[in-house]
């Protein structure tokens, strides 16, 4: 696992739909190594700091092999770094391979994975595609948010090491597709309800359904 791109971006006003909206899903690379903190990177910010951003979600990931999926996917020659709005580019860490609670050690930093990412009409117009949410969403190849438990440096180049594995063992992908795809499903809405490390309002999500 390598972290291959750092992508940051502050957020600005875009069209969409003859009106002005404000998006910071236009990540750009840096070159330079740059501190991950607890609520985000250097020179990043989120627009909508009630679906992004905080402590749960203070860096999005996403890793190359979707990107060479949707190049095929969509008929398209290359897609850059950032482009899904990701902070983290990096190799070796598919969805069905990452678990909610996961520990990693990356540069100078210790994170804990907290969530899926669940798509918005942002990312739709960061594709030039107002239906792509639908299909990023159906793909399960959705990436995945981060909580940060040591603050340190961060730069391409930088190994990735897996230090914990959360023992419920539940992947990213089960649970973005237990939310959305299968809200009849109580064993595993019990589950995921009592992954501590799980945002909040996922969280409470699950727990209602059990209720």
């Amino acid at each position: 696992m390598e972290l291959i791109s750092v992508n940051v971006t502050l957020p600005r006003e875009v069209a969409y739909r003859g009106k002005e909206v404000s998006t910071g899903i236009f990540k750009e690379p840096v070159e330079s190594r740059v501190m991950l903190r607890t609520l985000n990177l250097d020179g990043d910010r989120q627009a909508d700091l009630d679906n992004h951003g905080g402590p749960f979600r203070a860096a999005y990931v996403y890793t190359h092999e979707n990107f060479v999926h949707w190049q095929d996917e969509l008929r398209l020659e290359k897609i850059g770094f950032g482009k899904f709005g990701e902070n983290f580019t990096v190799t070796g860490m598919p969805e069905d391979e990452v678990h909610i609670g996961d520990i990693f050690r990356v540069g100078g930093a210790i994170v804990q994975v907290t969530q899926p990412r669940g798509p918005c009409f942002k990312l739709g117009i960061r594709m030039g595609r107002p239906s792509f949410p639908k299909l990023f969403l159906a793909s399960g190849r959705v990436g995945f948010y981060l909580r940060v438990l040591q603050e340190g440096e961060v730069g391409a180049g930088d190994m990735i090491e897996r230090v914990e594995t959360h023992p419920e063992r539940m992947t990213v992908r089960e649970v973005i597709h237990l939310l959305y795809f299968d809200p009849e499903n109580r064993e595993d809405s019990l589950r995921a309800a009592g992954l501590e490390a799980l945002t909040p309002r996922w969280r409470d999500i699950f727990a209602s359904r059990v209720a």
